[in-house]
């Protein structure tokens, strides 16, 4: 093996066996990342400070959408994979769509679980939906943060063969190092996104214009996983793998459009008082 390449650190998906029942990192990283994004959800919605005045939810209804946004984002997530990235696969195999626990989950398809369930939740409890949006999307980090580091231990989306120093050999990938481009997104998406979002909250107070985080979100959102797809392997067979563009940057790049609107129509609106 080269001497500049990072050995890969092998770490066996499943983080607890007992018996019959087996408790997976994957799972592990989910909850971890749901809860506290909750818990930062929670946070916001107590700041009356960060909204000009009342929060336009209370605690309570906050500990009531976790159901919500987790159906959300794991059915949504899930159907994306099955619906955008393997469809030919689980026609032949349906069994397997339900079997989140062996990887497979779609970012854009959790997006949209979790905009249809924001929606749902904001009309039934008479929630403003942007701002119900905002809240979501300033939490979000803590999941793709947690998830990416998932995917790296599953050793699944790797990056292209490079020969940067840290390249690494991933199991099942070939003996040529990669990109670790799971790591990148784990830092951009997970950590650099979130800070943006928390300057954007509490140092401009975007949450009196609802719409403003949720833009925020999807905008650098698209921005980074556009930039991390270009290091990372295409998806072997799709049929949007056309040129330098990937099915990751296809789909972000409405993303990125729909953000800067929502970012414009937020400016041209007065603030919540």
């Amino acid at each position: 093996m080269d001497l500049l390449v990072i050995p890969y650190p092998i770490i066996d998906p499943v983080a607890l066996q007992m018996g019959p029942v087996s408790i997976r990192w994957y799972g592990l990283a989910y909850m971890a990342g749901i809860l506290l994004g909750w818990l930062y959800a929670r946070r916001l919605v107590s700041r009356a400070d960060l909204w000009g005045g009342k929060s336009p939810m209370t605690v309570s209804q906050a500990d009531d959408f976790l159901l919500w946004i987790t159906l959300g984002i794991v059915v949504g997530g899930r159907l994306g994979f099955v619906l955008f990235y393997e469809p030919s696969y689980f026609w032949v195999n349906p069994i397997e769509i339900p079997a989140v626990w062996n990887g497979g989950m779609s970012f854009h398809g959790g997006l949209l679980g979790v905009v249809l369930a924001v929606y749902l939740f904001a009309r039934s409890n008479g929630i403003n939906a942007l701002s119900l949006g905002d809240i979501a999307s300033a939490a979000t980090p803590f999941g793709l943060l947690f998830g990416r580091i998932a995917n790296f231990i599953n050793a699944e989306v790797v990056g292209r063969v490079s020969d940067v120093p840290w390249a690494m050999v991933f199991p099942d990938a070939g003996d040529a190092p990669r990109h670790p481009s799971q790591l990148y997104e784990a830092a951009l998406e997970g950590v650099v996104l979130f800070i943006i979002l928390r300057i954007a909250t509490h140092r401009y107070k975007a949450l009196t214009r609802p719409g403003t985080v949720f833009g925020l979100f999807l905008v650098f959102y698209g921005l980074f996983r556009s930039m991390v797809e270009l290091v990372r392997e295409p998806h072997p067979g799709h049929p949007m793998d056309v040129g330098i563009f990937t099915p990751g940057i296809v789909y972000s790049l409405p993303m990125i459009i729909v953000g800067l609107w929502l970012i414009w129509r937020a400016r041209a609106r007065p603030a919540l008082a």
